[in-house]
């Protein structure tokens, strides 16, 4: 079961991929690169139909909305685009992966989970 869960999600992170490139392709119809950019808004915007700072469900409803996006894209865009950009995506998966930038975003984010912990200490408990 274990496996078939790591298959989904590899399958999933594939067809991420694939719909970015087919949103950029311009056989693939106007309203569906409109719902593709929607899709990616919502990724990106602020407001959330449950805000992030609510423990386990702020990130929930992100993970739902972008799955069922994507998944209701696949299904949209044509079969023989898809199965083209599948294979582009599936190539750029086996692209060298920088360590070095991986470094950085890491201490990026620790250092401003450690500033927001800090500010929140100050803020709430002094």
């Amino acid at each position: 079961m274990l496996q078939r869960l790591r298959d989904r999600g590899r399958a999933l992170k594939r067809d991420v991929a694939a719909v970015w490139l087919a949103s950029r392709d311009p056989r693939v119809p106007w309203y569906i690169r409109g719902l593709a950019i929607a899709v990616a808004g919502y990724a990106l915007s602020p407001i959330d139909l449950i805000p992030n700072f609510v423990p386990v469900l702020g990130y929930v409803d992100d993970a739902i909305v972008l799955t069922l996006g994507v998944l209701l894209m696949v299904r949209l865009i044509p079969g023989e685009i898809m199965a083209e950009h599948r294979v582009s995506a599936a190539r750029l998966a086996h692209l060298p992966r920088s360590g070095t930038a991986s470094m950085i975003f890491a201490i990026a984010w620790l250092s401003v989970t450690v500033a927001s912990a800090w500010f929140a200490y100050r803020y709430f408990f002094r």
